[in-house]
């Protein structure tokens, strides 16, 4: 009966809300002609504006919503990649991150990177986001302290946290890499560090007017203002760190640690999968081109279909057998890869780009275990590697104005390396600038506060060693282990 009551009323209130629509057009239709029809235009005119502004807000952050769902498939991917025993210290590491993130990327973040300023830096709005500002106003009617991000007619706030959730992730993925032997206090103080200054002065070189965006580099969602920034950054970590006790032999062989919860880490990687459908399509910021967002997302599902098949026949080749963490990290590279050239490529260059990102991502997990640079969840092999090598693809697979863009024909289609040296440049130039000062942050924590856990503490454990706590309190035996 109660059910028969709901349904009932929502029926009547959508006939009502529908009646009045009609009821609305049909006075429109009889309106009088002459000054009252103009009022009446001028009217409609606001209303459809306001619509607009309504709807692409609306679509901007739902699908950044869809990026804040990514943390939960980062938190368990990590967390079913590694050991059971440090579970509570990878799941705090993938809660924090997020807010940390919101409160340094609000306090400096968003003006050093979309702040009007020079080539290198923003420099109004710098705190709190503070600046002028008359969003929803695009092009020569925006008047505010964020020229750069003008092309969007949504509120600031909604610009705010569409890039919030981007900064978040870039944050999150240094903490797969750097698991199971780095101090929590030093995590977090290298991750508001990041989103604060690092992250944003590399992102406003492409994304906010800097002197990669005017060489011509182009980088859709981010492969590399995203990803290799979180990739270098992590490297940077992981040299500093070390590899994890009993890791590599006394002979250089590799002992295989292996995850405890392949469950957690498979479904993970599908939230991802899920969570990048908002990444890439979100990043057209607005709703008016459905052919551009219809195009993004199937470059972008196709990539990663792709990447699934390659590093699959890849892993069984090499290892006799099909390893699920490397199907799972497939997938992850193929959406890396085509996350700079989603909007700048056909579905057939996204299959082909997908197909190397998942060889690639393979041997990348090879190289370094043999370099012994220890990343107990492929973190470098799939964000560092790929982001590279999407950015580059847009350099070879981009076609002019496939969904709008101006971006010039890549070099197997005939437009020269003209672009792809533009790519080449960014690659280099966020690398070099990321990596260095990833180091010299995380080589000042290590001398302030230290950078890794004890060995009793690594052998015992991270989740009783900094959280007092275990994961799975009624499964001792796999806690040592």
């Amino acid at each position: 009966m109660k059910r028969f009551v709901i349904v009932t009323v929502l029926i009547s209130m959508l006939y009502l809300f529908f009646s009045g629509l009609l009821f609305a057009g049909d006075k429109l239709a009889e309106a009088p002609a002459g000054p009252a029809a103009a009022v009446t235009q001028e009217a409609l005119d606001a209303l459809k504006s306001s619509m607009q502004v309504g709807v692409d807000t609306a679509w901007v952050l739902f699908t950044a919503f869809l990026v804040f769902f990514m943390n939960l498939g980062f938190a368990m991917v990590e967390s079913g990649l590694c050991r059971a025993k440090n579970t509570v210290n990878i799941l705090a590491k993938n809660f924090i991150v997020f807010a940390l993130s919101s409160v340094s990327f609000w306090v400096i973040g968003w003006g050093l990177m979309f702040g009007n300023g020079n080539s290198f830096m923003g420099l109004e709005g710098l705190f709190f986001a503070g600046g002028a500002d008359n969003s929803p106003a695009m092009g020569e009617a925006y008047k505010g302290a964020y020229a750069a991000i003008n092309w969007t007619g949504i509120p600031m706030w909604a610009k705010f946290f569409f890039q919030l959730v981007f900064a978040g992730t870039a944050a999150t993925i240094v903490s797969g890499a750097v698991a199971e032997r780095i101090k929590f206090h030093s995590f977090i103080a290298f991750s508001f560090i990041l989103v604060a200054v690092m992250y944003p002065l590399t992102g406003h070189w492409i994304w906010g007017g800097g002197w990669l965006q005017s060489l011509g580099m182009f980088d859709f969602a981010g492969s590399t203002v995203v990803h290799s920034v979180g990739g270098w950054s992590a490297l940077a970590g992981v040299i500093l760190l070390g590899s994890r006790l009993g890791k590599y032999r006394a002979d250089g062989s590799v002992n295989p640690v292996l995850g405890h919860n392949m469950s957690t880490a498979t479904l993970g990687g599908i939230v991802l999968w899920f969570g990048w459908f908002g990444f890439n399509p979100g990043s057209t910021m607005a709703v008016g081109d459905g052919s551009a967002i219809a195009h993004v997302a199937m470059t972008t599902n196709t990539a990663a279909a792709m990447a699934v098949i390659s590093s699959t026949i890849s892993s069984w080749l090499m290892q006799k057998k099909p390893d699920l963490s490397m199907i799972i990290n497939g997938a992850l590279a193929g959406l890396v890869a085509i996350t700079a050239p989603c909007a700048f490529v056909s579905i057939g260059s996204s299959a082909v780009i997908g197909l190397i990102a998942g060889v690639l991502v393979v041997f990348a997990v090879f190289m370094f275990d043999k370099l012994k640079i220890d990343d107990p969840v492929g973190a470098l092999s799939v964000h560092l590697v790929n982001g590279v090598f999407g950015t580059l693809a847009v350099g070879l697979f981009a076609q002019d104005k496939i969904t709008g863009t101006a971006t010039g024909n890549g070099l197997l289609f005939g437009g020269g390396a003209k672009l792809l040296i533009a790519q080449l440049t960014g690659v280099v130039a966020v690398g070099l600038f990321t990596f260095a000062v990833a180091f010299a942050v995380w080589y000042i924590i290590k001398q302030v506060m230290g950078l890794r856990v004890s060995r009793e503490e690594e052998l015992s454990g991270l989740d009783l060693g900094e959280h007092g706590t275990k994961a799975y309190p009624d499964f001792q035996g796999f806690l040592t282990k």
